[in-house]
């Protein structure tokens, strides 16, 4: 079935969200509009549920735009897609947990003290469902809000000097202290929608989609696929990587992302200490991708203010010239490969506008995130990480203990 076909199909199975309802023996109770559109929305999910199951993710999300659904982790492809992974609770409790009591403890723990410290998110001192939980991770908590501030120059990195700005002009009055007031001034609660320079309108969205710059029209390798081979070169052209030559001696932890994706450069920090705590047994490598919000598409404000603006490049030497930039903001510590113009190796692993996967020793995929900006939730890798070094590093052990 041809790309034409698909969005045709798309746009006749949205139809009847949009039409007008049939005529009934007595009027119909007016509904509100923010009603009428949830219902209709959801009408829709289920025409295409019933009429094409094993529909591609895009559709989803082409559906969730015809009928202005609000760009959110349960509408369109953010709600299809989901993490995959190896290391679930329900795995590592059947793994790990000995006595069978529904939890593990320090002492089922094989691994050291500060994995396991890592592992217990919520510090009870026990491994539980709730440290697997991540669906409440991509909010607008008060740390969220506190970094969003304070990092004014968008790379993911909150240094003094910009805690010192903060409080500066926090203590508009200068005395030396912050009120409760102070704060609540300078931090308000979040309105919970996009501020009116970055919204998007329907037509940017529908062509961002297309673009492949709101995210990838593929779904990217599965759980315990093989991951597909690429040679990629630096942003500086003096270097290129294989991934099956790196692949084996440890895992890889491999990165998509791009420069005007505010939320993959809010987790630049997350990585680049990710990298220094486990670098020394896994491989970081990202792949940097095409722009999710260029200016010549849809234009973030958010973006301006913190002087990210660009273009999407058109030849793969702009983009390397863009990838350059965004490594020098980032400082991130490991290779930045950069993608052919035709985005050869972002579409087939879903990369765009980012994306994080672990591949095993094998080169299989043992862990690969939600789609962003939902999906980007850096803690969730890192338990992934921690369980995976740990059960292969016992294997290694194993193997050495039964060798002649």
């Amino acid at each position: 079935m041809t790309l034409r076909t698909w969005i045709h199909r798309a746009a006749w199975l949205a139809a009847p969200a949009l039409a007008l309802p049939a005529a009934a023996e007595e009027p119909a109770r007016p509904q509100a509009p923010e009603r009428a559109l949830a219902q209709a929305a959801d009408e829709t999910s289920l025409a295409l549920g019933d009429a094409w199951p094993d529909r591609p993710e895009w559709l989803d999300m082409y559906t969730a735009i015809l009928n202005d659904e609000p760009m959110g982790p349960t509408n369109g492809w953010f709600k299809t897609s989901a993490t995959q992974t190896r290391y679930g609770w329900d795995a590592t409790r059947t793994k790990l947990d000995r006595d069978g009591d529904g939890k593990v403890a320090r002492k089922e723990y094989p691994g050291d003290d500060e994995s396991f410290a890592r592992l217990d998110r919520d510090r009870d001192g026990d491994l539980t469902a709730a440290d697997f939980d991540f669906s409440k991770a991509y909010s607008a908590s008060p740390g969220s809000m506190l970094f969003s501030r304070l990092d004014r120059d968008g790379d993911g990195k909150v240094v003094r000097e910009e805690v010192e700005r903060f409080f500066k002009a926090a203590d508009a009055d200068g005395a030396g202290f912050l009120s409760r007031l102070d704060l609540e001034r300078a931090l308000p609660a979040p309105s919970g929608s996009m501020g009116p320079g970055d919204r998007p309108t329907k037509a940017q969205l529908i062509k961002g989609l297309f673009r492949q710059e709101i995210g990838s029209l593929q779904s990217g390798p599965r759980l315990d696929e093989s991951a597909p081979d690429f040679t990629l070169k630096t942003a500086d052209g003096r270097q290129e990587i294989t991934l099956s030559k790196i692949v084996g001696p440890k895992p890889v932890v491999l990165i998509f992302g791009n420069f005007t994706c505010g939320p993959f450069r809010s987790m630049a920090g997350n990585f680049e200490k990710l990298n220094r705590r486990y670098g020394d047994r896994a491989t970081f490598v990202m792949v940097y991708v095409r722009e999710a919000h260029p200016t010549d598409g849809w234009r973030m404000q958010s973006n301006d203010s913190v002087g990210v603006a660009t273009a999407q490049p058109t030849t793969y030497e702009e983009r390397a010239e863009v990838a350059g930039r965004c490594g020098k903001l980032l400082n991130l510590g490991f290779p930045m490969l950069v993608d052919t113009i035709d985005d050869a190796v972002g579409a087939r692993y879903s990369g765009m506008p980012g994306r994080f996967y672990i591949l095993d020793k094998a080169g299989k995929v043992a862990f690969k995130n939600a789609r962003g900006p939902f999906g980007f939730k850096p803690a969730e890798l890192e338990q992934s990480l921690i369980l995976l070094l740990q059960a292969e590093g016992a294997s290694d052990h194993q193997a050495r203990a039964d060798a002649p």
